[in-house]
């Protein structure tokens, strides 16, 4: 069916809307495919819908491929099966959640592997139902604290999400990898480059986790990529630690007074100039560097609850800690459940964290290991209450045996020769360091170069965890209950559109890939008389004969250069224009892609548009 611009629900924009920081944001906006509701929800305009259908289309019919079923659950569900995995609280005020006039608990569903498990449950008992996948497409809810980039991080967003059910693990693991392979069809089909990378699992848990990234400088992931092939989130990313060292020859540690040296740089300046050493193998003056200070950088961790809770992280002087690294990983090591948010607190903000008031032993600047393991737990420093009972993570740079410049606990002191094993201890060792171009991979398979990139799809192993909590279990072929096995696999449908939308443009508008264009071919028809317009309503006619989509712009009183600008704007991949070449027998036909045009015989002009609409499909 024709898209008539003089009928089109649509208003297209020539500038930037105040809000939106992206191309994608900003063009979907001009364009007329979305418009803003509330922050992070946006309405669809009826272009955005099409393009949003075309790209569900895709989903579904490489889901169905591999023989996936789809089904449809309600976005509005109940707070019993989320409590009993325990994500009710997990969630914290990550979900929205509201009560009936009942006064029962409901929320806005995140994610639904609950209601996918109890469904199962509900219909299925024997091993002989197994395996299984089934999906849906979805509305989700998120309460995001910073909405931004459009459709790229929003608070109402559509996700497709599938789940596998079985009972043994090589099943599960040629559902993963069917699933694997439907995901690298999708994108492809998309035209939307995707680097598949080793992932951690989130507060869903699970194992095998793989994230698909589209390279983008707007992304808010960072993944590494090495010669060898190893490609991670910056999250997964291991670091290969050194081999402890002996240190019984070391001489015992020295505490020096340090006025002014608050700063890693500060520090390495005073320890040159007033401190300064040889190498002991060559005899040779041999410089301090930010590599030799062991930084201590205090946290404080808000648990999904909202709790507070403080810790310590021992990096490199040379390294920053990376929050989102940190917050990967340090709720396991607390013994927390669910997504935790980590905070820094920077020397020149304590004042603001209530955790550290009171705490003298806490001087900016100057904080290091402080008491042992084993003090630490017991509570047993009497002079340095204040680091009792703060748990205290070193990187894994920090092994026995190495040697550190580091905070004494004191204003204007600092420890020279600290030794880990020796003098101090930690509670676990922490990946949270920012990653940086030139780090081995932990494979051992080169450098590693870091990249941004926007994440499109994750897929991973559940295990059991959701089947034990909600007692998905089946008759095994012995006749006993066992445990069905799971995995999840998203696909962020949404953000997909607009990482198409961030990747297919150019300075005067959106580009679409003939996939999921909202029309295969723009017709506009340009002049005062009635002839090109007539000429056009018959090509128009022609065109969708042979099944290909038009938008045509039949507007009357417009003048051509609004006409060219609204379809550059708007993307469609072939624009075919009728105006004064009509007088010699010809049409012009544009590529938006690459800007060329070319003048095409109007008796020509259907048949060389099917065929090139059949190439970009």
């Amino acid at each position: 069916m024709t898209i008539r611009l003089s009928q089109l629900f649509l208003r297209t924009l020539r500038d930037n809307p105040a809000d939106a920081e992206v191309a994608s944001h900003q063009l979907l906006v001009r364009a007329g495919y979305i418009r803003r509701a509330a922050p992070g929800i946006y309405t669809w305009l009826p272009l955005g819908l099409t393009v949003l259908r075309k790209v569900e289309q895709i989903v579904r019919e490489e889901m169905n491929r591999i023989g996936a079923q789809e089904v449809h659950f309600p976005a509005l569900l109940p707070k019993e099966p989320y409590e009993a995995t325990g994500r009710w609280e997990e969630y914290g005020d990550g979900i929205f959640r509201l009560k009936d006039r009942k006064d029962a608990d409901y929320l806005l569903a995140p994610t639904h592997e609950e209601v996918f498990t109890l469904l199962v449950k509900d219909l299925y008992s024997s091993y002989k139902d197994l395996p299984l996948s089934i999906y849906q497409i979805q509305n989700k809810y998120r309460d995001e604290a910073r909405p931004r980039a459009g459709l790229l991080r929003g608070r109402e967003f559509i996700m497709k999400d599938s789940y596998s059910f079985c009972l043994r693990d090589e099943d599960q693991q040629a559902a993963y990898d069917a699933h694997r392979e439907a995901y690298l069809r999708i994108f492809e089909r998309l035209d939307l480059p995707v680097v598949p990378v080793n992932a951690v699992s989130g507060a869903m848990g699970g194992s095998a986790s793989e994230e698909f990234l589209h390279p983008s400088a707007v992304g808010e992931d960072t993944f590494v990529e090495s010669p060898g092939g190893y490609r991670a989130n910056v999250e997964a990313v291991t670091t290969p630690a050194p081999e402890p060292v002996d240190f019984t020859h070391l001489p015992p540690a020295q505490v020096h007074h340090t006025p002014g040296t608050d700063t890693i740089a500060t520090l390495v300046d005073a320890a040159n100039s007033v401190h300064p050493r040889t190498d002991p193998e060559t005899g040779e003056p041999r410089e301090w560097t930010a590599a030799d200070t062991l930084k201590n950088v205090v946290v404080v961790v808000v648990t999904p609850e909202g709790e507070r809770k403080m810790a310590i992280i021992g990096v490199p002087g040379d390294r920053d800690v990376d929050l989102k690294r940190a917050e990967a990983t340090i709720g396991a090591k607390l013994g927390i459940a669910g997504e935790v948010a980590v905070e820094a607190a920077e020397s020149t903000d304590f004042a603001k964290y209530a955790e550290i008031n009171g705490r003298p032993g806490l001087v900016r600047g100057y904080i290091g290991p402080g008491l042992s393991l084993e003090d630490r737990q017991l509570g047993a420093d009497e002079e340095n209450p204040s680091l009792t009972g703060i748990p205290y993570f070193v990187d894994p740079r920090v092994v026995p045996g190495t040697s550190w410049i580091t905070g004494a606990n004191e204003p204007d002191q600092h420890v020279f020769g600290l030794v880990a094993g020796r003098d101090f201890t930690w509670d676990d060792t922490i990946e949270s360091v920012v990653v940086r171009d030139g780090d081995p991979a932990p494979d051992g398979s080169g450098p590693l170069s870091t990249r941004r990139g926007i994440e499109m799809g994750h897929i991973f192993m559940l295990g059991r965890r959701y089947a034990e909590a909600l007692g998905l279990q089946v008759l095994d072929e012995n006749g006993k209950l066992a445990t069905v096995t799971m995995g999840s696999y998203g696909i962020g449908v949404t953000r997909a559109l607009a990482a198409v939308a961030e990747s297919h443009h150019d300075e005067k508008g959106l580009i679409w890939p003939g996939s999921i264009a909202p029309a295969d071919v723009h017709v506009v028809a340009t002049g005062k008389g009635a002839e090109v317009f007539e000429t056009a309503e018959k090509l128009v006619g022609e065109l969708e004969d042979q099944g290909i989509s038009v938008i045509y712009d039949d507007r009357p009183k417009v003048s051509p250069g609004v006409k060219f600008g609204d379809a550059e704007l708007l993307g469609v991949p072939t624009i075919l224009v009728l105006g004064r070449g009509l007088k010699d027998g010809n049409v012009e036909l544009k590529d938006r892609r690459s800007g060329e045009a070319q003048d095409v015989a109007l008796q020509e002009a259907v048949s060389t548009v099917a065929e090139r609409v059949r190439s970009l499909r």
